[in-house]
């Protein structure tokens, strides 16, 4: 069973994916930092000293103390919660998209013949067109 289990790890995508599920999560966690702490602080001091953390619109506000009987938590909107949200993910989306394009590199276009019936571009080392079944 250990074998067919480790079988499995090696020879699937299912070790491709465990890394790259890892990746993904370090990877949010240094650009979520790189929006909240390096990129949205000099945005709101050249807005005027805005902290995107506290931007919201209160639907009703907290009434009494915390912990004690009758206190009702605030209710609100939180506009830059879901602004540093959405610069995360357009950053993340950025670097994936990078990554990949410099790890994932076509490779070269296989070679082409016509078939001599139907005229469509196969396989040059096929004896069969895919297309109209003739021998080739």
């Amino acid at each position: 069973m250990r074998s067919e289990f480790q079988a499995f790890l090696l020879k699937s995508n299912a070790l491709a994916l465990a890394i790259g599920v890892i990746f993904g999560a370090a990877l949010g966690t240094v650009v979520n930092s790189l929006v909240k702490d390096i990129i949205l602080p000099p945005i709101g001091y050249a807005l005027g000293g805005v902290d995107f953390a506290d931007i919201k619109t209160v639907l009703a506000p907290a009434v009494g103390v915390p912990g004690t009987d009758g206190y009702s938590a605030e209710v609100a909107i939180l506009w830059g919660v879901f602004v540093q949200n959405v610069i995360s993910f357009i950053v993340i989306a950025l670097v994936v998209f990078l990554i990949v394009k410099w790890v994932v590199r076509p490779g070269p276009d296989p070679e082409m013949k016509d078939c001599q019936f139907c005229r469509e571009s196969v396989l040059a080392e096929a004896t069969r067109c895919r297309y109209c079944g003739s021998e080739i």
